[in-house]
């Protein structure tokens, strides 16, 4: 499993997650059969969130309920949730009292003194970067949560973010597979008129922002076809993506899974791709993409291959 480095935390971790926001239902031998195929994949980072689950921290509760870690096998593992959206409204809350709220909700259920890394989960329209600083300055202070991120932010909502908070933002966390790049494809058709492609909708370039300022990239959702419009593996809406997928996993020997995977994994930006599958082998299958070596060709290919042009 190939390591990347987590923001300028200082620490190294795996270029696969596993994704952990469909365990709600899953018994516990489920749930600790999906983290031992994980672990022998050499996959030591889990992603939460307060909203996964049928009720607020409720996949985060069932995570400890089954795998009851031990302070070593707690240590082990980095462990990832976000606080910020209210789901019965639905709305967003950035505000110091739901952020404290909600960290103090997740070390509860997570049976844990820590968070390695909380993120703010999808962008508050009202936020006040000085009451996320405020939170942030105590979550850390305590021993609470040890590094923080977002997810589906702009660049300039981060640096909104940075002219309060302190602590360097590690990671940010957005949608991103072979079919729905628009934070790559935009770059590769800049100034091209007429083109939907070239058109810069996250202001300033996700992925370039994050590079020149230490932001790990984390990639959701990497094999659905869009905003949660099913995936375009084995998808007959595909079928010239699919085969390029197909002849390259035979090249390399490995399941198609684990291209799709390697498309993101092989970005040097150094992304980290957040598995949402509860199924064993798809797991392990997906590891296999953590270091595949696809050359330009293969992976323009691939690009083409999706829909997206290249000049």
């Amino acid at each position: 499993m190939k390591t990347v480095p987590l923001g300028t935390s200082g620490i190294d971790v795996p270029n696969v997650v596993l994704g952990l926001m469909r365990i709600g239902d899953l018994d516990d031998d489920a749930v600790r059969e999906l983290m031992r195929t994980a672990r022998d994949s050499g996959i030591d980072f889990v992603d939460h969130a307060d909203v996964y689950g049928g009720e607020l921290h409720g996949c985060e509760r069932r995570f400890a309920e089954a795998m009851q870690l031990s302070p070593s096998e707690r240590a082990e593992l980095t462990i990832q949730t976000k606080a910020g959206i209210v789901p019965a409204g639905p709305y967003f809350d950035f505000s110091y009292e739901h952020i404290i709220e909600s960290a103090e909700g997740s070390l509860r259920a997570l049976q844990t003194d820590y968070i390695d890394v909380l993120l703010l989960h999808r962008p508050d329209a009202l936020v006040e970067p000085d009451e996320v600083a405020r939170a942030f300055d105590e979550l850390e202070a305590a021993g609470k949560v040890r590094a923080f991120g977002v997810s589906n932010h702009t660049p300039r909502q981060i640096d909104l973010l940075k002219r309060s908070v302190t602590q360097p933002i590690v990671a940010n966390q957005v949608q991103l597979s072979i079919t729905h790049a628009p934070i790559v494809a935009q770059g590769v058709a800049g100034n091209m008129q007429g083109e939907d492609q070239s058109l810069t909708l996250d202001g300033g370039g996700i992925v370039d922002y994050c590079r020149l300022n230490d932001i790990t990239l984390q990639a959701w959702s990497p094999f659905q076809a869009g905003f949660f419009t099913g995936v375009f593996l084995g998808s007959p809406e595909y079928p010239e993506l699919n085969e390029v997928i197909d002849r390259l996993a035979s090249k390399y020997d490995v399941p198609a899974i684990a291209i799709a995977v390697a498309w993101i994994t092989r970005h040097p930006a150094g992304i980290q791709v957040v598995l949402g599958t509860t199924t064993p082998e798809r797991v392990s299958g997906a590891a296999q993409g953590s270091d595949l070596p696809l050359s330009r060709a293969e992976w323009y290919e691939l690009f083409r291959a999706a829909g997206y042009r290249v000049p």
